[in-house]
């Protein structure tokens, strides 16, 4: 599965270390340095990790296939965020918290059919308009929260990490019929304390200064839904895989012809500009380069786990994603639970199950009967097609092991919501994080620090949130 795995000199990880601290504390307490100087920084750590990859380790196929994975990245967010630059929708009313819950409800279903970024481009704007006369920090970190991630756990569009996993053999609507509760939990307890927040807000400006300030009778107006096609071409795109570069070159291509047709004063309206997609696209290419010995670390020391749990894997995947990108995090707890659920010799069992014709899971016996019974349950079930043409990859063997027997299912679940739900625990766990981020600064709201953020809404709201969520679904 994937590129094999090298053995990187641990004290190679001290780059990816540098650049996360970098990003962390650097807008802190030098704020204008950072913003002169933050393209140098991540180029020349990421630099370092290349060169001892190329050099020092030979692993040439390596960083290829890390910077296929960086061009699709990118190319994805990218697109996605010109292409909903070229749309602007007006609200007109007055942001009510009862009107804030349901427009970021809105957006968490919207998530999972646009992505988490095409979401949070096409949102963002009206909901800092909505909300101008009170905007607040609240405001950004929630919208974070529940569109630019946890919302989008539900499809494989819906977030990066499941669409590799889609792509990987998990059937496409596998994730919405296994993690729709752990969705549910999450937003509706993330809404419910946005609610009391925003209350409390909403009820300190006197009821005068809410009537002169609020607009008048609620009207939405959409400009520029031309681009709701070029965003079609954009989601169609993802699913080819064949050849190289030909997912990417249409959505470039689909982002080109948007911001060239849409009109100027669309543009114009949304205040958009490249600079929060430039500054992604810098960061992410040090945080890719560096974060390969950290992520070929985890990958060869995926047995030190100790006795593995669902929680465990929640617990662990889900942190990596909140500061590491969550797509090959989630990738390399897949492998991890491929080398401990579905090894070669097991593979080889099933493989031969199948060649023996055997179609009745019920009539397989001996030490692995279990294991071999919900792979061909599994198989039989999704990849049906290739069982009757006696063409089975063995990818998909190997998913099928770890979807067909329940003990194992969960431990794919609880990477799936694991790297969605903590992508939101800071800036840097997912692309359009940093996007939201920047266009806020850029309508002058309020916007935490990295530390702030954490601080002040990622421990005491998220953490919570997500403890509940392994309570109830990963704990044993």
């Amino acid at each position: 599965m994937g590129t094999e795995v090298v053995t990187p000199n641990p004290w190679m990880i001290i780059p990816f270390g540098v650049l996360l601290a970098s990003i962390a504390l650097a807008p802190l307490f030098f704020a204008d340095w950072w913003a002169r100087h933050y393209p140098k920084v991540a180029l020349a750590l990421g630099a370092i990790t290349l060169a001892y990859y190329l050099f020092g380790l030979q692993a040439r196929e390596q960083v290829l296939h890390t910077a296929h994975e960086y061009v699709s990245f990118i190319a994805l967010i990218g697109s996605l965020f010109v292409v909903s630059g070229g749309i602007h929708i007006t609200v007109k009313g007055e942001a009510t918290p009862r009107a804030n819950v349901v427009f970021l409800l809105i957006g968490a279903v919207i998530a999972n059919v646009l992505g988490t970024t095409g979401a949070s481009m096409l949102l963002i704007r009206p909901w800092l308009r909505m909300n101008k006369y009170r905007l607040t920090t609240h405001h950004i970190v929630f919208f974070i929260f529940i569109v630019a991630n946890v919302g989008g756990c539900l499809t494989p569009i819906g977030d990066p990490p499941l669409f590799l996993g889609y792509l990987k053999g998990i059937p496409f609507w596998w994730v919405a019929e296994h993690c729709w509760p752990m969705w549910l939990v999450a937003v509706g307890s993330l809404l419910a304390i946005f609610y009391v927040m925003d209350r409390r807000n909403y009820l300190r400006a006197p009821k005068e200064v809410r009537e002169h300030l609020a607009e008048g009778a609620d009207t939405w107006r959409f400009d520029g839904l031309g681009n709701l096609g070029f965003l079609a071409v954009i989601l169609g795109a993802v699913f080819i895989e064949h050849p190289t570069f030909l997912r990417e070159t249409i959505m470039v291509a689909a982002a080109a012809a948007s911001y060239w047709t849409t009109r100027k004063p669309v543009h114009e309206a949304n205040h958009f500009n490249f600079h929060p997609i430039q500054e992604v696209a810098i960061l992410f290419i040090g945080i890719f380069a560096t974060m390969m010995p950290a992520l070929d670390w985890l990958q060869g020391h995926a047995d030190g786990f100790g006795t593995p749990t669902p929680g465990l894997f929640y617990w662990a995947a889900g942190s990596l994603s909140a500061v590491l990108d969550n797509a090959p995090t989630y990738l390399s707890f897949l492998s991890a639970e491929i080398g401990l659920f579905a090894p070669n010799d097991l593979v080889r069992e099933i493989q031969a199950t199948l060649a023996a014709g055997v179609t009745d899971p019920a009539a397989v016996s001996g030490a692995h009967a279990t294991e071999i019974r919900g792979a061909l349950a599994a198989l039989h079930e999704y990849f049906e097609a290739e069982v009757v043409a006696g063409n089975v990859p063995v990818e998909h063997i190997r998913v099928a092991e770890l979807l067909g027997v329940p003990a194992y299912r969960q431990f794919v679940v609880a990477i799936s919501v694991g790297s969605v739900f903590f992508g939101a625990a800071t800036y840097i766990g997912n692309g359009p994080n940093f996007m939201v981020k920047s266009i806020a600064e850029h309508a002058k709201a309020h916007t935490p620090s990295f530390l702030g953020y954490v601080a002040q809404f990622t421990l005491p709201i998220l953490l919570p949130v997500l403890t509940l969520i392994w309570w109830l679904f990963f704990r044993t």
